[in-house]
């Protein structure tokens, strides 16, 4: 590993102290850079990311990603956005892509563009969030002239046996890079089945704005009337049809209990289904995504908060979920 960087400090969330209580805010021109690439900066569900990007103290970062979404939310004032391909070049495109059967970051000229972009502004570390972006990225990291490391956060340990080259790939990729980043220690065991050295590895945790989680003290409703709460997307490693079925049990003994799901995602009608075939379809609601305020307020009504994560028959896991933490 290179002695310029020091990857397992790169994801100080905002407001988390450092070693001591102390937070970490050296001067300007002392603290190393780091280039921070997400393909997308960011989809909505990703807070997570922007918390550790916006919060770092010790060092300084700027976004590399290929798509900016949501800036209102997620503002960020140093993002490069790589420039798409024109397609002009097709004949070379054609030869790169079906000639010499490169993979797209060649043919794309990704790499071309990394290279200049980094040229230009030169970086003691990059950190690549989510594995299957660092699987696009290996024919760069294998060549790259600095440290990177890549962070996993779930779905991206998965294998995908339906796309040629992957995961042989997944594993070259484990063995390229000097430090891998887990979410958390299920992950971390994965990743070893995977052939990581455990050595590289290590734990990434998210930080938490505690401030904006005020207490709010609850009692066991006098009437029954319980609410239940689970926050994500509608996605089968939620475990989202088992807390449907649990919830069906529990209102049977507390007729006036509610159960709100909120999130969006393609198992939404299906639950819905589900609900009504259990005779808890009036008392399971479907808001769809809400606001950090919504939320907050949808938390402090609330009583109990559900998150029966499920590992999927295609080995899909949780890392950390960030609605629970």
């Amino acid at each position: 590993m290179n002695s310029t960087a020091q990857p397992s400090d790169v994801s100080l969330a905002s407001g988390t102290p450092g070693l001591g209580g102390a937070t970490f805010d050296l001067p300007h021109h002392e603290r190393r850079v780091v280039a921070s690439y997400c393909t997308t900066f960011l989809k909505p569900e990703m807070l997570h990311i922007y918390r550790q990007v916006s919060g770092l103290r010790r060092y300084r970062t700027f976004i590399v990603a290929e798509e900016r979404q949501c800036p209102d939310a997620y503002p960020f004032d140093d993002v490069e956005i790589l420039p798409r391909g024109k397609g002009s070049n097709f004949l070379s495109r054609f030869y790169l892509k079906y000639i010499r059967r490169l993979p797209p970051l060649h043919y794309r000229g990704e790499l071309r563009k990394l290279t200049m972009l980094f040229r230009r502004r030169p970086v003691d570390l990059m950190h690549v969030y989510f594995g299957h972006t660092g699987v696009h990225l290996l024919p760069y990291l294998e060549a790259c002239w600095f440290p990177c490391i890549v962070s996993f956060h779930g779905a991206d340990v998965m294998l995908r046996r339906h796309q040629e080259g992957y995961d042989d790939a997944l594993r070259r990729l484990l063995q390229t890079l000097p430090l891998v980043l887990a979410r958390s220690e299920s992950l971390a065991a994965r990743l070893q089945e995977l052939g990581c050295p455990r050595e590289k590895i290590r734990i990434n945790r998210t930080g938490i704005p505690l401030g904006d989680f005020p207490l709010v003290e609850r009692e066991a409703p006098s009437d029954g009337a319980w609410r239940l709460v689970q926050t994500c997307r509608l996605i089968p490693k939620k475990g989202l049809k088992t807390a449907i079925h649990a919830f069906a049990a529990f209102h049977r003994q507390f007729p006036l209990s509610t159960y709100t799901i909120a999130g969006q995602g393609p198992m939404q009608e299906e639950l819905q289904a589900l609900a009504a075939e259990l005779g808890v379809g009036h008392a399971v609601h479907f808001p769809g995504f809400l606001g950090r305020r919504e939320l907050n307020a949808l938390y402090a009504g609330a009583h109990l908060f559900l998150h029966p994560s499920e590992m999927t028959e295609d080995q899909n896991q949780e890392g950390i979920p960030n609605a629970m933490l």
